[in-house]
C-alpha cells in the first residue's frame, strides 16, 4: 500500500517548486513550511541535487545555490527620494533572498526623512535605517552603510527606481558559484529594456569608463553603474574615502589594486532625466576624471 503524502510534505513540495521558479518569495515559502530561511534553502539545495542525480537529462531552471549562512546586505543611499522610497523598499523586500536592507538617509530635505521614520516605526527586523545630520554625498552614505553591513555579500541599490531588484539573482551568481569577488551590472552589454535618452550623459559615462580602464587595466563597459556587488569582507577592507559620486572610480581602482576577480553581467535600466530628479551632473564628471588619476597613483 502506498502511503499518501502528509499536508506538511505537500506544503514542502509546493513551496520548493514555486520558490525554484521564482513564483514565491523566500519569506512566504518559509512561512508555508514553518522553516527558518537557512533550513528551507538547505532543503532546496538537497531537492535540486537529488533531481539532478535521479534524471541528469532534465535540466532544472537555474537557481542560486546559497550556503545556509548566506545573507545579502543591500546598501541603499538616499537623498530626497520621497516619491520612490516606499516603492523601492517594497521591491527589494520582495526579492526571495535572505537579506538585510541598510538605508542611509543623507540629509534629505523633501520629506524623505519623515517617511523613513514612519517605516522605521514598523519594526521590520531586516531593515536598518541611519540618518546623516546633513548632506555629505552618495559616497559618504554608501561608506556608512558598508560599515554596518553584516551579510556575506554587499550590493549597492539606488532609491530612484532606475535599477530593478529582480536582477539580484544574476548579479550574485558569479560570486555565489565562486568565480568572482565583485560584479558590476552593465547597462551596455545587453540585458532587459533600456530607456533611450541623455546622449551626452551616455558619452560622458563611456569616456570615464575608458579612462578608468586605461589606468586599471580592466575592460569594464560601465564603470559608473549603480549595481556594484562585492564580498563584504573585501569591500570593508578597501578603505574607501570618497564622499560624492567619485566613489565609483575609487571603488573600481581599489578593487583592481586588490586583484579582485571582477565580472560584469547585463542589466536593464529605467533611467530618469533631470526633471525627474536625476542628480549627477557635469561637475561630477570633471571630479571623476581627477579621481581616476588620484586613486590610481596616489591612494
Amino acid at each position: 500500500m502506498i502511503n499518501s503524502p502528509t499536508d506538511n510534505q505537500l506544503d514542502m513540495v509546493v513551496a520548493v517548486t514555486l520558490y525554484q521558479r521564482g513564483l514565491m518569495p523566500l519569506a512566504e515559502a518559509c512561512r508555508l513550511t514553518a522553516m527558518s530561511e537557512a533550513t528551507f534553502l538547505e532543503a532546496v539545495y538537497v531537492a535540486e541535487k537529488v533531481a539532478a542525480e535521479t534524471n541528469p537529462l532534465v535540466v532544472p531552471e537555474k537557481r542560486l545555490r546559497l550556503a545556509p549562512d548566506f545573507k545579502l546586505s543591500v546598501l541603499m543611499p538616499v537623498y530626497n527620494e520621497r516619491k520612490t522610497i516606499r516603492e523601492v523598499l517594497s521591491r527589494v523586500a520582495e526579492v526571495g533572498l535572505p537579506k538585510e536592507i541598510i538605508v542611509v538617509d543623507d540629509g534629505s530635505t523633501d520629506g524623505t526623512r519623515d517617511i523613513l521614520r514612519e517605516i522605521e516605526a514598523e519594526k521590520d527586523e531586516s531593515l536598518r535605517i541611519f540618518f546623516h545630520p546633513h548632506n555629505r554625498g552618495k559616497g559618504a552614505a554608501v561608506r556608512t552603510a558598508i560599515s554596518h553591513a553584516t551579510g556575506t555579500v554587499c550590493l549597492i541599490q539606488d532609491a530612484d527606481l532606475e535599477y530593478d531588484p529582480r536582477e539580484y539573482f544574476q548579479l550574485l551568481e558569479p560570486i555565489v558559484d565562486g568565480r568572482a569577488d565583485a560584479v558590476y551590472g552593465s547597462r551596455f552589454i545587453g540585458g532587459g529594456a533600456h530607456r533611450v535618452h541623455l546622449f551626452w550623459h551616455y558619452l560622458g559615462n563611456q569616456m570615464l569608463t575608458k579612462l578608468s580602464n586605461m589606468l586599471t587595466n580592466l575592460n569594464l563597459t560601465d564603470m559608473e553603474t549603480c549595481y556594484k556587488v562585492a564580498r563584504t569582507e573585501l569591500l570593508q577592507s578597501l578603505g574607501l574615502r570618497s564622499n560624492r559620486f567619485e566613489l565609483e572610480p575609487e571603488l573600481t581602482a581599489k578593487l583592481a589594486k586588490a586583484a579582485a576577480r571582477i565580472y560584469e553581467v547585463p542589466i536593464s535600466y529605467s533611467g530618469r532625466d533631470y526633471a525627474e530628479g536625476k542628480k549627477i551632473g557635469w561637475r561630477d564628471g570633471v571630479q571623476a576624471i581627477w579621481c581616476i588619476f588620484k586613486f590610481r597613483f596616489c591612494d
